[in-house]
């Protein structure tokens, strides 16, 4: 395998990178990419930890803008609350970098889903840290988790390439 960085000498070179590239990835179909900024950075001259976090967050959005998850909303004192956050460091990271976040929801309760994040340096097999997150579906005015909608359900099942309940 190629270090990271090296640019691949040959088509076997290239193929076997973006093999081993595709395999790790291949099962998270949302990516969100994002550029670490040099406030990110703590005293240590790396990447502050609670920045992951934020990565995360930034690549939660985005997956709830790519299903739609505000339209499933049946008003505004409904909707997600981030219930627990994870993040596992594995590799520093410093100014300047580009990283990948993957996204990809493993769980469906009745009331809460899982989401799980890898975070690879953009354009290599090199993941720096990976977490999870759990995300409620609550009424903001009662303070209380609330069945997810059927229909929010559906739309994570359809983007996963997972089947629902009853389906073959």
């Amino acid at each position: 395998m190629l270090s990271p960085g090296v640019e691949p000498s040959s088509l076997t070179d290239y193929l076997r990178v973006a093999t081993i590239h595709d395999l790790m990835r291949e099962h998270f179909k949302h990516w969100h990419s994002i550029a670490v900024r040099w406030g990110d950075m703590d005293a240590l001259g790396h990447v502050n930890n609670a920045m992951y976090f934020t990565y995360c967050e930034s690549a939660r959005m985005s997956y709830f803008e790519a299903i739609e998850l505000w339209k499933y909303r049946e008003h505004d004192r409904q909707g997600p609350a981030l219930v627990t956050a994870t993040c596992r460091f594995k590799q520093q990271v410093h100014y300047p970098a580009w990283l990948d976040v993957g996204a990809r929801v493993s769980e469906i309760g009745n009331r809460s889903f899982t989401l799980e994040y890898e975070i690879y340096r953009q354009g290599t097999d090199v993941l720096v840290a990976d977490g999870s997150s759990v995300v409620a579906w609550v009424d903001y005015e009662a303070g209380k988790a609330i069945p997810l909608p059927d229909g929010l359900r559906a739309a994570i099942r359809r983007f996963e390439g997972l089947r629902g309940e009853g389906e073959t």
